[in-house]
């Protein structure tokens, strides 16, 4: 098991080990400008000044108290709307086709609309977030419920259970692992979501460092918010696993019987 582990990590290094053999090679004889790929000592210089500054962490912040608005606007209407269409035919058949029209538009092509009509403003970023988000929840919430086994709906039925009742004490139990899926995929989207509109507009956010930074031909900036954007969005895909891990007690025990098998 352990020598399982020991490989993955190993196995996990190589590229970036490659990545890393390659940028120092590449920059070494100081051919290429810093403004276009700056040497590795450079970046880590300037991810350090602009700690020390305190520009990533207040860009940060911004950009994360976005995402959190948005996201939990989001999950509030996947869930809600994505459980009344798996548990109601009429409103699944009413509601899929715009549904699935509009998931088709990607959001890129959502932000000149949402600026027109809600400016550059905090407003537009949470509503970028909230489309990016939206989907992937409602998507696997919606497949969640309807999968639940109709032989489950027709003992509720039996008993004369409540609508509320049946939603709680049959339809959820079964589709929470589904719906979680579709909470971590949310997560992951409403960061990328919240980087790009910021980079194209914001006065304030990573994105928008990023940006900026590109404007000013500062390559070094660019790539360590990049860093930091994929490191942030991995720390939060992790962390929301492990609260998934602590709700869901019964998925952990799903596991090790796999794994003793």
């Amino acid at each position: 098991m352990y020598a399982e582990k020991i490989r993955k990590i190993v196995l996990g290094m190589v590229i970036p080990i490659i990545v890393i053999i390659a940028w120092v090679a590449v920059t070494a004889n100081g051919d290429i400008p810093s403004g276009i790929l700056p040497k590795i000592s450079q970046v880590w210089d300037t991810g350090k000044e602009m700690v020390a500054t305190g520009r990533l962490q207040s860009d940060l912040v911004v950009s994360f108290g976005r995402v959190v608005k948005g996201y939990l606007i989001a999950v509030i209407l996947g869930v809600v709307l994505g459980s009344l269409m798996g548990m109601f035919r009429t409103v699944e058949e009413l509601f899929t086709p715009v549904i699935t029209v509009i998931r088709q538009i990607p959001i890129i092509a959502w932000i000149p609309l949402i600026i027109l009509w809600c400016g550059i403003g905090e407003v537009s970023k949470v509503v970028i977030i909230v489309i990016a988000a939206f989907f992937p929840i409602l998507v696997n919430t919606e497949s969640g419920i309807a999968s639940t086994p109709a032989g489950y709906i027709e003992v509720a039925r039996l008993y004369n259970l409540h609508p509320w009742s049946t939603f709680t004490n049959v339809y959820l139990p079964h589709a929470i692992p589904q719906i979680l899926v579709g909470l971590k995929l949310g997560l992951g989207v409403s960061w990328m979501a919240v980087v790009a509109s910021e980079m194209i507009a914001a006065t304030a956010g990573i994105g928008y460092r990023m940006s900026d930074a590109r404007s000013l031909m500062q390559a070094d900036v660019v790539i360590v918010c990049m860093i930091i954007v994929g490191l942030v969005g991995v720390l939060m895909d992790k962390i929301l696993g492990y609260l998934f891990w602590i709700v869901t007690p019964w998925q952990r025990n799903t596991k090790k019987e796999k794994s003793t098998k």
